[in-house]
């Protein structure tokens, strides 16, 4: 039994904790907010023993063997830090840190200390990304991998009625890019590696952050095109064109229906069946920690890097600056 603190009582959490509980080798035990109420509260909702208000002393506690952490990207590596350098597995929302400077110390700390630390991208893990991998080799050589994740924030319309919520604030290393767009390029990046280079284009808002953008990736013998936006919606899927055919994506984010189209027409189904989206990344994480491992082959700690990488790259170029860039 892998005992889990959280930390962030969100939506995000309680969606987390729906897949998990799911997993026989999962108890919650202990939560973390800022306020004891707002702790009190959630670990009633969903029978955590303990609450902490302070990141240090969960972190010491001997009723946890590891955390999810759900906090705002900008706190992503400095409570991560505290935790693996505690001797706890990390389960880390995405984007895992604020820039890849801040992904690169906390690998090193995850190393440090012997203990596992892990993007929770749930979209490589699912059953159906799985079989993409499986499959991929069908479609001949691959020229082009497309990527589309549009959809229009509910809290755009507060955003523009004057109030910047979290998600359009960068203080909190927020926008577009970092929420959704990284849902398009860490699967390129499993796939075919980093690109040789990058080119992007994004539209910047009041606040500072990114409301939406576009990314062309080269590679060697293929590029990657990505379109993501939060204050637009798209419904198009997404889609790997091989020189014998294409794998047809409905959504990049979350893959349930995966087809292949070969040139002849013909259409292959590779869907796999499918739980709660979040249940995998947790099953992944609690079976790395029971067979001694300390880094994921998929989700993997080059994979995070480069992914941060990316986005930095295209940051720059768009022009969205944290205040997290500047430490």
């Amino acid at each position: 039994m892998i005992r889990f603190g959280v930390v962030g009582t969100n939506w995000i959490t309680d969606e987390f904790l729906k897949g998990a509980k799911e997993i026989e080798d999962f108890a919650l035990t202990a939560v973390y907010s800022r306020t004891k109420e707002r702790a009190d509260e959630f670990a009633l909702k969903h029978g955590a023993k303990y609450i902490f208000t302070d990141h240090e002393t969960m972190a010491k506690s001997n009723h946890i063997d590891a955390v999810y952490i759900a906090s705002p990207n900008s706190l992503h590596a400095e409570q991560a830090i505290i935790y693996l350098n505690a001797g706890k597995h990390v389960l880390c929302e995405k984007p895992i840190a604020s820039n890849a400077a801040e992904a690169k110390k906390m690998v090193e700390a995850a190393k440090a200390n012997n203990v596992l630390l892990m993007e929770a991208l749930k979209s490589t893990l699912l059953p159906s990304f799985q079989a993409i991998q499986e499959n991929i080799h069908k479609i001949g050589t691959i020229r082009r991998y497309f990527a589309s994740f549009c959809q229009y924030s509910s809290r755009y319309d507060a955003y523009k009625q004057g109030t910047i919520l979290n998600a359009f604030n960068p203080a909190f290393s927020n926008g577009a890019l970092m929420d959704i767009g990284v849902y398009c390029i860490f699967p390129a990046i499993v796939l075919f590696g980093k690109p040789l280079s990058i080119k992007a284009n994004g539209l910047i808002l009041e606040s500072g952050v990114d409301g939406e953008g576009s990314i062309l990736m080269k590679y060697e013998d293929k590029e990657a095109v990505i379109m993501f936006s939060k204050i637009t919606n798209s419904f198009i899927p997404s889609e790997i064109q091989g020189e014998n055919g294409n794998i047809i994506i409905d959504k990049i984010h979350t893959p349930t229906d995966v087809k292949i189209q070969y040139r002849d027409g013909t259409i292959e189904d590779i869907s796999q069946p499918q739980g709660h989206s979040m249940y995998y990344e947790t099953k992944e994480f609690i079976r790395l920690i029971q067979n001694g491992e300390r880094e994921s082959s998929i989700n993997s700690f080059a994979n995070s890097v480069s992914a941060m990488e990316v986005i930095d790259e295209a940051r720059k170029q768009i022009g969205v600056v944290f205040p997290a860039d500047q430490k």
